[in-house]
Order: structure tokens, then C-alpha cells, then sequence
């Protein structure tokens, strides 16, 4: 298994946000939206922490405008794209973005029935800081759905992700992807995480042969 290597925690260049932003992430938020619906996500008040541009919120708002979404993201030049993306659409007044590092957010315990996020954890050094404050913004029955990208188990499976999936990406972009890999967690690593904030391990699995997702409700009582 390849040892994590990890990348820069926040992509805070402009040439990163506008880099990022372009590649094609329709069809992996498409399917990380209908994913999150269908483990029960119901409107209510959701958090989106890592969201980048903003991509994942815009696409749960085309499906269902009742949701409340908070974006959290620390990276201001992903925050300057992602706002431009709420004015063209419409949506600045549907969205509230903000700029919060995800490992001390600024909200209340228990402040939201819904977390979801889409490859923020391998971005943190120490992913259970990230981890404790997703749970703890979750209120008592609320869902927990997380998504990233699952290190490969030697270069020859990273390069042919790579390829495959950032093959026609210019050269910055498939270095991403790549980096991105190095610092992911495997599904080992991620299980043992939750099972220390007392999910169970099965709650942590492979749903694609890039990603593992983590889908939980937070306990009642």
C-alpha cells in the first residue's frame, strides 16, 4: 500500500480554484446528489463543508429547492469562484457560503440535521479533527454523508486513475488528481476513524473504484 503523502491543506491560488473548477465534476456530484437523497436526506438545514466551488450545492438545488445550504469552504479564491457561480445562477440569496476552516467551524453544536461533504478529508493533515466537528454540528438523528477519493494500493493504480479519469485534463490538473490520491485515506484508515466516534465500521465503504463514502446517522441519545 502506498504510504500517504500529503498535499497542501487549502488550494487558495487563483490559477488552483479556476484550474479545479474546470475540470468535469458533473457526473461525480451528480452521482454523490442522488446518493445523499436516496440515504434519506430529507430538506432541512445542511452543511456542505469543503465544497470547493460550490458545485455539489448548486447540483442539490436543482433537484430539490427546499434544502437550506450553508457552504463552507476556506479557500477565498474558491469562495470568489463559487460566489460567481451563485450570481449567474440566481442562487446567492439560496446558498450562503462561508469561509471557515473545517476543523473549528463556527456553529453550534448539533446546528445542523444535515453534513455532507465531497473530498475535503484528504485534504486535512490530521482528518479526525475534521471528523469530531462534522459529528458534533450533527444533530441527534441527523445524517452524515461523506464522500473522497480511497489511496490505491501502488503508483500503477494511481497513474491508471490518472489517465482514466484526468487523461484529456492539462498538466496542472491530472498533478491534482494525483496529489490528491497520495493523501487520501483508505477505507481502513476511515473505518477506523468513525468506529473511534463510535459508528460502526460498516458505515465506511467503497462506492466506486476511486471513492469510499461514509454514511451515518448520529446516534439520539
Amino acid at each position: 500500500m502506498l504510504s500517504r503523502v500529503l498535499e497542501p491543506e487549502v488550494m487558495d491560488t487563483l490559477e488552483e480554484a479556476l484550474d479545479y473548477d474546470s475540470m468535469d465534476h458533473s457526473e461525480v456530484n451528480r452521482v454523490f446528489v442522488a446518493d445523499f437523497l436516496a440515504a434519506g436526506a430529507s430538506p432541512g438545514k445542511v452543511a456542505d463543508l469543503g465544497t470547493g466551488t460550490a458545485l455539489i450545492p448548486i447540483e442539490l438545488l436543482r433537484r430539490n429547492r427546499q434544502f437550506q445550504v450553508v457552504a463552507v469552504e476556506y479557500s477565498r479564491h474558491m469562495l470568489l469562484v463559487a460566489r460567481e457561480h451563485l450570481r449567474e445562477l440566481g442562487l446567492l440569496d439560496k446558498i450562503l457560503l462561508v469561509r471557515a476552516d473545517a476543523k473549528r467551524l463556527p456553529f453550534a453544536d448539533g446546528a445542523f440535521t444535515l453534513v455532507m461533504s465531497n473530498s475535503l478529508i484528504h485534504h486535512l493533515p490530521d482528518p479526525w479533527q475534521g471528523i469530531v466537528e462534522a459529528h458534533r454540528i450533527t444533530a441527534p438523528g441527523g445524517l452524515l454523508f461523506f464522500r473522497d477519493l480511497a489511496r490505491p494500493e501502488d503508483e500503477q493504480r494511481l497513474q491508471q486513475l490518472v489517465m482514466q479519469y484526468a487523461g484529456d485534463a492539462n498538466a496542472h490538473q491530472q498533478q491534482m488528481f494525483a496529489d490528491s490520491l497520495r493523501a487520501a485515506l483508505t477505507v481502513e484508515e476511515m473505518a477506523e476513524l468513525v468506529t473511534r466516534l463510535g459508528y460502526p465500521p460498516t458505515s465506511v465503504r467503497m462506492t466506486s473504484d476511486r471513492h469510499w463514502t461514509w454514511c451515518a446517522r448520529k446516534p439520539r441519545s
